[in-house]
């Protein structure tokens, strides 16, 4: 990945040569003046999609929509309805885990998730997150990450109870000026030139030895595969259940 990690201070010495070292990522000391790049400050890992563009992406898991959705995840009654009734935990397959934002969910609701993401920018900021936030977090201890293609890491893993994917569909313009983290995502999958999947990924595991699927769609968005099970159905979300 030709991207260069920027630090202006040596008490993060340590963490940012260990994130170059594993990713063959360079460091700098003195800022960029082009092209995207990682910086790391006192806030943990940011990256900057364009050196005009004084905002980075940053996550951070204890404050704002998603610090909210987690304190009161017995709220989220759409994917409970979705997973069903279940006294015992769950062993959840993320296919498209980018921001985790679901994925949080259901580790707060006290299942297990093994969550994949192909960018690799993404997947390092994160991880960074997950990192910062573990001591007021303890249930992302019940998470494991991976970088890479998610139906081949789905192929190494035993067990799974559910499949859940969420791929990006495209947003109006409305919704891009209400979350400003889709436009960067999008960004992000061109600066890595990763050709997003979309509704392809959700045929790959229609094929596969599955137990449960469920697809995170829009709600008025076209069936993928009309032999569904089930339908659980909000104000703009739908979730297309297979069994």
């Amino acid at each position: 990945m030709n991207i260069d990690i920027f630090i202006d201070s040596l008490k993060y010495k340590d963490e940012v040569e260990r994130i170059a070292s594993e990713f063959n990522i360079k460091v700098l000391t003195e800022l960029p003046i082009s092209k995207p790049f990682f910086s790391y400050r006192d806030n943990g890992l940011n990256f900057f999609s364009d050196i005009n563009n004084p905002k980075p992406l940053h996550i951070d898991f204890l404050k704002g929509s998603m610090g909210w959705r987690l304190k009161r995840s017995d709220h989220e009654t759409l994917l409970k309805k979705a997973l069903g009734k279940n006294t015992d935990s769950l062993n959840i397959f993320d296919g498209t885990a980018g921001l985790l934002s679901d994925a949080l969910i259901f580790l707060a609701l006290g299942h297990n998730v093994i969550a994949c993401e192909q960018s690799t920018i993404i997947f390092l900021l994160v991880r960074d997150a997950i990192e910062r936030a573990k001591e007021e977090l303890p249930f992302v201890e019940n998470l494991k990450l991976y970088n890479g293609n998610s139906f081949e890491c789905f192929k190494s893993q035993k067990n799974i109870d559910v499949i859940y994917l969420d791929p990006m569909y495209p947003e109006s313009k409305k919704n891009i000026l209400r979350s400003g983290n889709i436009a960067f995502i999008k960004n992000i999958l061109e600066v890595e030139m990763i050709k997003d999947c979309g509704d392809n990924i959700f045929y790959e595991f229609k094929e596969s030895n599955f137990k449960k699927i469920i697809l995170k769609r829009p709600i008025k968005a076209e069936l993928l595969d009309s032999k569904f099970n089930y339908q659980i159905k909000g104000k703009s979300t739908r979730f297309d259940v297979y069994i």
